[in-house]
Order: structure tokens, then C-alpha cells, then sequence
């Protein structure tokens, strides 16, 4: 059995898309539009062999809340620090700060929780995120 994808709804795949790609640098493998079915597709991720996620856009608008059976995604990245940086300056907020230099958590256009993991070792705590408290809940 293979991990294939998880799929997340969204009212603006503009916003999800931005913050997948130019956010977490995962690539938009392939859009797919369905008419009859008034919706597209987004899958985003590493490769065409990699698990993705599917960002199912329905045309129609629609208000959607995330229900408590679904807890987060988590990624791997080279540099918990940077990454964070990165998002802060996209404007996004960071839910749980880096401050054991390992983990973090952040939240997607759609409310949706992601958890940020230092690959290898956690790095050396250091300023201003390990004076940093959690600034919201995850």
C-alpha cells in the first residue's frame, strides 16, 4: 500500500496554492478541471512519485469549517529557522514557534494545521524564537 494524497477543500486556491508553493516550495504537479462536476483539482508536492496533497476548489461558493477528526500535516524542511522567516515575512502567523530548534506549527489559508519538522537533529535554540511563547493554539 502507498500514501497517495490528502485532500483539503478550499474557497481560494489562490491563497492555498501560494502558500503549498511559494511557502513550503512543493510544486503543482497537475491541475484538473472538472465542469460537469463544478470543481478543480490542485495537486501539490515534490514530484509525480511523492505523496501530495489535492486541493479540491468547488466552483459554487461554499463556507467550510474543519472538523476535529482531522489533526494536521507535517513536513520536513532543511532549516526550521528559515523556513518560519519565510513564512512570517508571506504574512502568515506562526501558531507554535520554532523554539526547541525542531518543530513548529502553522496554519494554512483553509485552517489547516501544519507541523513543520527540523529534518535530521534540532538545531541550537537560539533568538528571538526561543524567548518566543505560543502565540495562538495548534
Amino acid at each position: 500500500m502507498n500514501f497517495l494524497h490528502a485532500m483539503i477543500r478550499t474557497a481560494c486556491p489562490e491563497a492555498s496554492l501560494d502558500f503549498y508553493i511559494k511557502g513550503l516550495g512543493l510544486k503543482l504537479i497537475r491541475e484538473k478541471k472538472v465542469p460537469q462536476g463544478k470543481f478543480t483539482l490542485y495537486f501539490v508536492g515534490e514530484s509525480e512519485n511523492s505523496p501530495m496533497i489535492e486541493l479540491t476548489h468547488n466552483w459554487e461558493a461554499r463556507d467550510y469549517s474543519s472538523g476535529d477528526q482531522f489533526g494536521h500535516l507535517a513536513f520536513a524542511v532543511k532549516d526550521i529557522y528559515a523556513t518560519c522567516e519565510h513564512l512570517m515575512g508571506m504574512g502568515i502567523k506562526i501558531n507554535r514557534p520554532p523554539r526547541d530548534g525542531y518543530m513548529a506549527f502553522v496554519k494554512d489559508p483553509n485552517g489547516i494545521s501544519i507541523e513543520l519538522l527540523q529534518q535530521g537533529e534540532a538545531l541550537k535554540p537560539c533568538s528571538p524564537w526561543k524567548n518566543m511563547e505560543n502565540s495562538g493554539s495548534w
